[in-house]
């Protein structure tokens, strides 16, 4: 019994969960054989009400390096320092919790005897929120998320990426943290690939190995841009997998009005135009949005003036046309998007008369 509770301790001053929750049980088998029941169903009860991955706060520690290079092989967020402002889709924020709530069950599942598989694939196009997501989750776990870096992993010494793929997932088991691969697609494409050299066709062996073998205890969430180069046998890696679309009608709209009122916005949000600009953003991913609403009060900052809606449709017509048009056709624009002659004029600095006439009206 001296040997369990010495191991209990010598768990939690390393942060190891697993090791705390085993010798616990060990306790619990002898206590119950010298007919101490009533103290072993309260250190069980303690166990099942664990909650997940334990809070990891306020400690300090190195990020792994590349042998060879001494560069980081990634970065590491704490929990406290993600601040987030995020919009779920109705397609995902289901899926999410789901992955929330099976992280903080993960204990009373392993109690009951049972595997259990922690990992989640995010897919879609780029700018739709992945790493977000990624974040969010490490956020509401209370843990931090460890960030692989690709240009760092992937060694140009042969047999050195496997290695550290192998320090990386390594260097999370030892605590309580999410491992993140982004852009995974960088080191998981399909070996089938003729193009693909062999070195790259071990390296995914190793990170199919290193993929197991984590799962067993650790958090381990991958995202892609390019689901369709990843290896067939990677997509039965993960527990669950999401598609992060682009934001449908509903969700576009929720996002602008959050982003109004974050900064604390004066525009009329029953003028028409509002509906005007939820259909020039419908179809393009919550980065690009953000990034035109941002510019757009970026430039109302810089010329000391209200947050109009013409600064954020002349953003608009920048980003779509990468920012390739002449005068008159952004006069014709705004006037199409229902901005006012002389709001014209005195956005672009023009005369009314030069307004008119590239509108051809006399």
């Amino acid at each position: 019994m001296y040997t369990e509770l010495i191991k209990i301790i010598e768990g939690g001053l390393n942060q190891d969960a697993n090791k705390v929750i085993n010798y616990s049980k060990h306790l619990v088998k002898k206590l119950r054989e010298d007919g101490e029941d009533k103290l072993a169903d309260k250190i069980m009860k303690t166990i099942e009400k664990a909650n997940g991955v334990p809070v990891y706060k306020d400690q300090l520690f190195d990020a792994p390096v590349d042998n060879d290079t001494r560069l980081n092989i990634a970065d590491i967020i704490m929990p406290q320092n993600i601040k987030l402002d995020i919009i779920l889709s109705d397609s995902v924020i289901e899926p999410i919790n789901q992955f929330i709530s099976l992280v903080n069950s993960k204990n009373i599942i392993k109690s009951k005897g049972l595997d259990i598989n922690l990992s989640l694939l995010l897919y879609g196009p780029p700018g739709c929120g992945k790493t977000t997501l990624a974040k969010h989750i490490a956020k509401e776990l209370d843990i931090p998320i460890i960030i692989a870096r690709f240009d760092s992993l992937i060694s140009s010494l042969l047999g050195n990426t496997a290695k550290n793929i192998r320090k990386l997932f390594d260097y999370a088991k030892s605590k309580p943290c999410i491992l993140f691969l982004d852009e995974f697609d960088a080191i998981a494409k399909a070996r089938d690939d003729n193009q693909e050299t062999g070195e790259l066709k071990r390296v995914i062996n190793s990170l199919l190995q290193n993929i197991d073998e984590f799962s067993e205890n650790g958090i381990l969430i991958a995202a892609t841009n390019h689901e369709q180069l990843l290896d067939s046998a990677i997509w039965r890696r993960f527990e669950k997998i999401i598609n992060v679309s682009i934001p449908n009608n509903s969700e576009v709209q929720n996002l602008v009005r959050l982003y109004f009122d974050k900064i604390d916005s004066e525009l009329d949000v029953e003028d028409k135009k509002l509906e005007i600009l939820f259909n020039y953003l419908s179809g393009y991913s919550h980065s690009e949005i953000v990034k035109i609403l941002n510019s757009a009060y970026y430039n109302s900052i810089i010329k000391k003036d209200e947050y109009g809606y013409e600064d954020i449709f002349m953003e608009y017509l920048k980003y779509k046309t990468n920012n390739r048009f002449a005068q008159d056709e952004a006069i014709r624009f705004l006037h199409e998007s229902n901005i006012t002659q002389k709001q014209i004029s005195t956005y672009l600095d023009l005369s009314i008369r030069q307004v008119r006439n590239a509108l051809n009206l006399e």
